[in-house]
């Protein structure tokens, strides 16, 4: 394999290959000067070689071609270069039960999450994230990576119908999140929980202040407003309708704050809310960037090594040649009666 740093430097080739098919052309045609007679000729060139001028003629012409191609910035092959990786391990844990369908915030809490988190994957430089997925129980849904490209897709794949059993679990969240991580050192893990905040359970607080004494990290994020929102159901037919409970009544879905800073406060983080403002999440980047980084990884990447220098020699060596090549003869010609018949 072979690349080039500046290709466009390449099509110099073009007018040096017109010159070239000139100069053959001009190599079969009688030149003017050969129609004049050999006995005038001999007398004008005693001193000049015209086999070693073309062969200078060559070697210059060949040091240009390989100068141009040395110019252009050759990359062949590759080699491996270490690379030290820092950054800290970041789990987003996402609520995807039906009350984040809820459109108190636009176009509704489960997207306007959505659009957030990939906003914060997107500005990761060096960190392994990955993904969580819960509502009545929780399950990993992408594994620790530093392909953000590939955690941008799955993030964009989630939906509401991803967990049958409905619910909020906080507690499993945070059991599956804090497990996500490996046991090495827990000062550089961060767990992000994105929820409306409806833990049916109770026990996130408590496992928010076990994983702070063992140097994690949870920040949390609310996705809602105070005022709340009806919990819209599609079905598969595309009929709208809106949830309700048992009695037939309306349920109203409203943010619940409390729990979602007791949790942060918990966790030695941060609580933010999504709500209809754009760029809700730069607190917890701020926070994540002001975090001290570790080395994850060494690791170790393949590229295309420069190999300009090589053809620059051989361009530099076959001019010096050209030029070094004499075109005189030692023939010495007494100009005595030169003109003459």
């Amino acid at each position: 394999m072979i690349e080039f740093r500046f290709p466009f430097i390449l099509y110099i080739y073009i007018p040096l290959f017109l010159v070239l098919l000139f100069w053959i052309y001009n190599s079969y045609k009688k030149p003017a000067f050969k129609k004049i007679s050999i006995a005038l000729r001999s007398r004008l060139f005693f001193n000049t070689s015209m086999k070693r001028v073309k062969i200078k003629d060559r070697f210059l012409f060949l040091s240009l071609f390989f100068l141009i191609f040395a110019a252009s910035g050759p990359q062949i092959g590759v080699r491996l270069a270490p690379l030290d990786r820092k950054g800290i391990d970041l789990v987003f844990a996402i609520d995807v039960s039906t009350s984040m369908n809820s459109e108190d915030v636009k176009p509704s809490r489960l997207e306007k999450a959505k659009f957030e988190i990939s906003q914060m994957i997107q500005q990761l430089k060096g960190d392994r994230v990955a993904i969580i997925v819960f509502a009545g129980s929780s399950h990993m849904y992408l594994p620790l990576t530093i392909d953000y490209e590939a955690a941008r897709l799955f993030l964009d794949q989630i939906d509401t119908n991803m967990i049958p059993t409905q619910g909020t679990a906080l507690s499993m969240a945070l059991e599956t999140g804090l497990s996500a991580f490996t046991e090495d050192d827990s000062k550089f893990k961060v767990l992000v929980l994105v929820t409306d905040g409806e833990d049916h359970e109770g026990k996130a607080i408590d496992l928010a202040s076990k994983a702070a004494k063992r140097g994690m990290i949870i920040h949390t994020v609310g996705v809602g407003t105070q005022n709340g929102s009806l919990i819209p159901i599609i079905d598969k037919q595309g009929i709208r309708a809106y949830k309700r409970d048992s009695n037939g009544k309306l349920i109203t879905s409203i943010l619940n704050e409390k729990i979602l800073n007791d949790i942060a406060s918990s966790g030695n983080g941060t609580y933010v809310r999504f709500d209809n403002k754009p760029a809700n999440f730069k607190n917890i980047t701020k926070a994540i960037d002001s975090m001290e980084k570790r080395i994850l990884k060494s690791q170790i990447f393949s590229e295309y090594e420069d190999r300009y220098q090589s053809f620059a020699i051989i361009s530099f060596a076959l001019m010096f040649i050209g030029m070094m090549i004499p075109t005189k003869t030692k023939t010495h010609m007494k100009w005595k009666n030169k003109f003459e018949d």
